[in-house]
């Protein structure tokens, strides 16, 4: 893995570059909500409720859609399911299946932030709304990768999670986390892209939306191959991983995405967790599936990580993984996906201190989907 964290595209040093950072729009951007646009909105809330102990927040409708935003910890999940066909999610399932539509990103001016990007390159999806009686807040919405867009979101310094305009808040008993699931907030947001299209995304975010270029990986996995690239909000606070499949290499995982999900789209989020062995345990009991990792990784995992007896233990029967960087160590498992499709899934990882993803693990996280997908295909040419 090479890290580019000190590179001309990490962040500045205090003082003057401070003081111009702190006066560009784009300089606060993070996560406010991730849109999930989706065929069955009840069924959709259900799994999220039942399976991943979220609560529901809020409800809207219209003419057109039906939505229920949930909740755990600092994840906003905004659930939206079209009613009439001219409602975007009503063509949207149509082509992708269920799916992220839109990550929206919260900051304190959406209306110079909108601009400012567009200034910068950045493509406009809907122009700023003057506000209104029944829409006080300024919204306005960017292009991102594929067909996925950013609303830009106003909040006030330090105001917690909130919903997206037109929802109505609903009482959840309780509260957003239940039964030691403990999921914290977003930790990163992986997307794949068709092959050539990686150094365009990245600068597009870089440039567009003042983004930095933190790392990139080469990843092999059997005679398939993808190239990665990471980048993140100067807040740090959003972080993409970029993802194209290495053309000289075999097809696999990514070109089945690709090809499964009809274009670049929101192959994972991660979900961030204090334990994530406790979070695991907690998810396995309520029905989330996670991908098995072959015993064989434990046998070695003690030669490469310093680890006490109990906790490889634990990461053994959780199937968790384990790596380092130089700034610590970071846990990391993938759910199995449920998608009919196969083409989103989710993730539980555990910090300390590690800032990166621990090149080990990213390989094996992989091999573990390659696995599944492998075990898959059989079962459907039986």
């Amino acid at each position: 893995m090479r890290d580019l964290s000190e590179s001309p595209n990490a962040p500045k040093a205090a003082g003057a570059a401070g003081a111009a950072e702190s006066a560009d729009p784009l300089a606060d951007l993070s996560i406010d909500y991730v849109e999930m646009y989706v065929e069955d909105l009840d069924a959709a809330a259900a799994h999220w409720t039942d399976r991943y102990a979220f609560a529901v927040v809020g409800t809207t409708a219209s003419p057109e859609h039906r939505g229920i935003a949930v909740r755990h910890g600092e994840i906003t999940l905004v659930l939206t399911q079209a009613t009439s066909e001219l409602h975007p999610a009503s063509a949207y399932v149509m082509a992708h299946g269920d799916g992220v539509a839109d990550i929206a990103l919260r900051t304190a001016d959406p209306e110079a932030a909108f601009h400012e990007a567009l200034a910068r390159g950045a493509l406009a999806h809907r122009h700023p709304r003057p506000r209104t009686e029944h829409s006080p807040c300024v919204t306005a919405a960017l292009r991102g990768f594929g067909d996925l867009v950013h609303t830009l979101v106003r909040r006030e310094p330090g105001e917690g999670p909130g919903l997206p305009v037109g929802y109505v808040p609903v009482e959840s008993p309780g509260g957003e986390q239940r039964d030691g699931v403990g999921l914290l907030e977003l930790d990163h947001v992986a997307v794949c892209l068709p092959a050539g299209d990686l150094d365009a995304m990245v600068a597009y975010y870089r440039d567009a939306l003042g983004f930095r270029f933190v790392f990139e990986e080469h990843i092999v996995v059997g005679t398939q191959a993808m190239e990665s690239k990471v980048v993140q909000s100067r807040s740090g606070t959003v972080t993409l991983t970029l993802i194209e499949p290495d053309t000289s290499a075999a097809t696999g995982q990514i070109d089945e995405f690709l090809k499964g999900h009809q274009g670049a789209g929101v192959q994972h989020l991660a979900f961030a967790s204090r334990d994530a062995v406790s979070s695991v345990r907690a998810l396995s009991e309520r029905g989330v599936t996670f991908l098995r990792t072959p015993a064989s990784y434990y046998d070695l995992l003690g030669r490469r990580v310093e680890l006490g007896e109990e906790r490889l233990a634990d990461l053994r029967s959780t199937n968790v993984l384990a790596d380092e960087d130089h700034d610590g160590r970071l846990f990391q498992i993938f759910t199995a996906s449920t998608h009919p499709r196969k083409t989103l899934f989710f993730e539980v990882i555990e910090r300390q201190g590690a800032a990166t993803f621990g090149s080990a693990n990213i390989k094996a996280l992989y091999e573990a989907v390659e696995l599944e997908r492998t075990k898959q295909r059989g079962f459907d040419q039986r």
